[in-house]
């Protein structure tokens, strides 16, 4: 179980390191070219969740954090003992939740820099938190109908 552990952790380590790059060695709005029309990295701050919604609700997303933080730990310990593809979904969420939290917690804002195009529409600024949010997410779900397909042919 400690495995999920060091999961979360190593994803916090990569997404900080790459926000105090981003913070170090580039000016906000600073934009470099990866991938003509594609991919940039942009040095962008967000003090709102995804889409730039809720802004500057920090003392909302102190609360909620501590609450999914320790309800996905509690659901880990409880749930995921003997199922490794949800206990990694989980230490993706995890990692990148507490990552997040980071931020806010000591910036009051969050350090965005992935910015990529996709057929002409300017997806919103991301960081590695935020990947590993959704990665993980999308492994919780396909854990859940995994399981529920099993629970389904035991049943028959």
């Amino acid at each position: 179980m400690i495995w999920y552990y060091v999961i979360a952790l190593f994803i916090i380590g990569i997404d900080q390191l790459t926000k105090w790059i981003i913070v170090s060695t580039m000016e906000l709005g600073e934009r470099i070219t990866v991938i003509e029309n594609f991919f940039y990295i942009t040095s962008h701050r967000n003090s709102g969740a995804a889409w730039g919604i809720l802004q500057g609700q920090m003392l909302f997303f102190y609360i909620v954090t501590v609450v999914v933080v320790i309800g996905i730990i509690y659901y880990m310990q409880k749930f995921a003992k003997n199922d490794t593809l949800l206990a990694i979904g989980l230490s993706f969420v995890l990692g990148g939740a507490i990552g997040n939290f980071i931020d806010r917690l000591f910036h009051q804002e969050v350090v965005d820099f992935a910015d990529f195009y996709i057929f002409n529409y300017n997806f919103p600024i991301f960081n590695v938190a935020d990947s590993a949010l959704t990665i993980g997410v999308i492994i919780v779900i396909i854990a859940t109908i995994m399981d529920e397909r099993k629970k389904g042919k035991t049943k028959k």
